[in-house]
Parts: C-alpha cells; sequence; structure tokens
C-alpha cells in the first residue's frame, strides 16, 4: 500500500508541475501578446518579402524617378513637371528639326523603315550605357510585356517616319497631335479612368484646333496622299495605346527609363531587321547610305540621340503624372514644331494657322487648369449626364403631377 501511495503522489506532482509549465507558456504568450498589441516599441517583428517583392539594396525608394542620371525624386511636384516639359520641349524641337532635314536629303523618302531601324538601334545602346550607370540593373517588366510594347513602338516610330514619304511635315505632325483623344479613350478602356469636364473639352479644342490647321495647310500646299493619312492614323492608334501600357508597367512593377527605353527599342529592332529581310528592304538602303554617309548616318545619330533624351523625358512625365498630362506636353511641343518648320524651312502661310493655333493652346491651358484643380474636384462627363438626366426625369414628375 505505502508503494501505491508514493506513485501515486508522485504522479500528482508530475501533474501539478506541468499545469504549472503549462501555465508559465500561456502567461509568457499573453505577455508576448500583450507587447504586441501595447507596446509596439518592445515587441520586433521580421517580415520576409517575396520573391516578387524583393528589393535592392542599393536603392533607396521605390518611387525614385532617374532621367539621365538626375534623380526627379527629390525635387517638389511642381519643379519635376517644369524640368521635364523643359527637357521635352528642348530634345524633341532639336529631334523634329532633325527629321524633316533628314527627309529634305533627295532620295531619302522611300527609306523611312531603315531610318527607324538605325533609331532603334541607337536607342538600345543608349539605354544599355544608361542601364550600366545605375545600382539596380535586373528586368522588372516581364518579356511578354515588352514583346508588345515593342510592337507598339515598332507601329508608331515606324508608320510615323514612313508617312513622311507620302506627307509633309507639318502635316504628318498636325495628324499626330491628334492622338490625344485616342489616349483618352485607351484610359477609359485599359486602366478604367475617368476624366473630368475640362479634360474632355481640352482634348476637344486641341483636336478641333489641329484639324483646321491640317484643312489650312491641305488648302495652301496640298502634298497629300491617302496612304500617308493611313500610315499616320495607323502610327495613332499605337501612340494611343503605348503611353497607357508603359505607364501601366511601370507602375505595376516599378520599372526605370532606362530599362523601358533598352527592352522595348533592342526588341523592336529585331521586329524591323526581320521585316526588312523578308521584304527585300535592307540592301537597297543601306547603299544609298553608304553613298552619303554624314547626311544620313550623322544626322541619324543626332537624330536619335536627342530622340532618346526626349523619350526618357516623356517616359519620366508618364510615370509621374500620367500619359494625358504628357501626351498634353508633347501635343505642345508639336505646335511649337510647326512654328520652327515654318521658320527654318520655306512654306506659304495664312491666318487660319493663327487661329487654329489659338484653339490648341486653349486645350492645353483647359488640360493644366484640370490638373491643378484638382481640389475642386471637377466632375466627370457621367455625373453631369447623370445629373441632367435626374434633373429631366424631376420636371417630368413635376409635370405630370
Amino acid at each position: 500500500m505505502d508503494l501505491t501511495q508514493q506513485a501515486k503522489d508522485i504522479q500528482n506532482i508530475t501533474v501539478q508541475e506541468t499545469n504549472k509549465n503549462n501555465s508559465e507558456s500561456i502567461e509568457c504568450s499573453k505577455i508576448t501578446m500583450d507587447l504586441k498589441f501595447n507596446n509596439s516599441r518592445k515587441y520586433i517583428s521580421i517580415t520576409v518579402p517575396s520573391k516578387t517583392q524583393t528589393m535592392s539594396p542599393h536603392i533607396k525608394s521605390v518611387d525614385d524617378v532617374v532621367v539621365l542620371g538626375m534623380n526627379l525624386s527629390k525635387f517638389n511636384k511642381l519643379t519635376q513637371f517644369f524640368i521635364c516639359v523643359a527637357g521635352v520641349f528642348v530634345f524633341y524641337l532639336i529631334y523634329g528639326y532633325l527629321q524633316e532635314l533628314i527627309f529634305s536629303v533627295e532620295g531619302f523618302k522611300s527609306y523611312g523603315w531603315y531610318l527607324t531601324l538605325v533609331q532603334f538601334a541607337f536607342y538600345s545602346i543608349f539605354g544599355l550605357i544608361e542601364l550600366q550607370l545605375i545600382q539596380d540593373k535586373r528586368r522588372r517588366i516581364p518579356g511578354k510585356t515588352y514583346m508588345i510594347i515593342a510592337f507598339l513602338t515598332v507601329g508608331t516610330m515606324g508608320l510615323s517616319n514612313t508617312s513622311l514619304g507620302y506627307l509633309n511635315y507639318p502635316t504628318q505632325v498636325i495628324f499626330k497631335c491628334c492622338k490625344l483623344i485616342p489616349v483618352m479613350l485607351g484610359g477609359v478602356f485599359i486602366q478604367g479612368k475617368r476624366y473630368n469636364v475640362a479634360d474632355v473639352s481640352a482634348a476637344i479644342c486641341m483636336s478641333f484646333g489641329l484639324i483646321w490647321f491640317t484643312l489650312a495647310d491641305s488648302t495652301i500646299a496640298p502634298n497629300f496622299n491617302l496612304t500617308g493619312v493611313v500610315l499616320i492614323s495607323l502610327a495613332l492608334c499605337a501612340d494611343a495605346v503605348i503611353g497607357n501600357v508603359q505607364e501601366k508597367a511601370m507602375k505595376l512593377h516599378n520599372a526605370s527609363n532606362s530599362e523601358m527605353v533598352l527592352y522595348s527599342y533592342s526588341i523592336g529592332f529585331v521586329y524591323i531587321l526581320l521585316g526588312l529581310t523578308c521584304t527585300s528592304g535592307l540592301g537597297p538602303a543601306v547603299t544609298f547610305c553608304a553613298k552619303n554617309p554624314v547626311r544620313t548616318y550623322g544626322y541619324a545619330f543626332l537624330f536619335s540621340l536627342t530622340g532618346y533624351f526626349g523619350i526618357s523625358f516623356v517616359l519620366a512625365l508618364i510615370k509621374i503624372f500620367g500619359a494625358l498630362i504628357a501626351v498634353t506636353v508633347t501635343t505642345g511641343r508639336k505646335a511649337m514644331t510647326i512654328v520652327l518648320s515654318f521658320i527654318f524651312f520655306a512654306k506659304p502661310f495664312t491666318f487660319q494657322y493663327v487661329w487654329s493655333g489659338l484653339l490648341v493652346v486653349l486645350g492645353i491651358f483647359l488640360n493644366v487648369y484640370s490638373k491643378t484643380m484638382d481640389k475642386i474636384r471637377l466632375p466627370s462627363l457621367y455625373d453631369l449626364i447623370n445629373k441632367s438626366v435626374e434633373a429631366r426625369k424631376s420636371r417630368t414628375l413635376a409635370q405630370t403631377v
């Protein structure tokens, strides 16, 4: 009996110690929970990011926007805007002058696709050089997305360059300026955006002003060809989509401008090279440019260099302010390019150009005004239509009563 009693006593002691340990562990867990929720300073939480979220230790912020080695994130929004606008205007005005100068070379108008090939080659080299200057060199955007962007880029720039063989330069620029409405439609269908009344009014004013300009140009200096119209129209469709696709990809994956330029233009270079090889258009173009290397390759290098600098600022505008602001700025730049085209290259003039230009300026002002008045929250067209429908219903109901 004594042995049995001792065994029971030992078992009871073991159970009590076990319960005591369990209660102590529960108290410890309670203390940990209290530290976690009541005193965050004494609680250390370590989380391991997923592979898609892993960042390079050299990246200071996911919001950094670097253009040509200059970190725009250090400036406020207004300064960023003026720096990007200045870069777009300066480099693209030189770009437009060189583009018209190249196509003024006798016999070059039929080699627009070859010029685009050379341009894409230079862009790829410039993008590779700039990518080596930044600390994080990893590709962030998926390859399939780059294949789509490259295809749209080829369509935009290749068809635009080729259209100069059928249209004069001001008419081509005017058509390119009309892409504001397609970009807004692309923003609605691709990104689900809604634009207010001022944005829509700006698009209408700019488009009608530029169409008016086109009518004046076709009347005074008719150099009009249906093939050129089709080519530039297709370029506009691609251009309207590419801004929204680039904006969505760059914001989703936080990609740098140099990465976007390198991969999109290098893949586009392969597309154009395959196309020219299959259509036997590569040999004659190389032979022609070899006879005039300075006026072709020399101009093409400067043309590509200024275009690369310009596209870097355009991508920064897209990443910071969105595709609509970028298109508005580039549209204003195109209007200035037309003015310089009349100054440096002899063309007939009419005051209809002035009135249509003022209408374009009004559109730009409306768009800038809508962006600077965010606090007012201007109503969208959808809201205005709903309000008008509700007002009509209330009037009808009042008349019925």
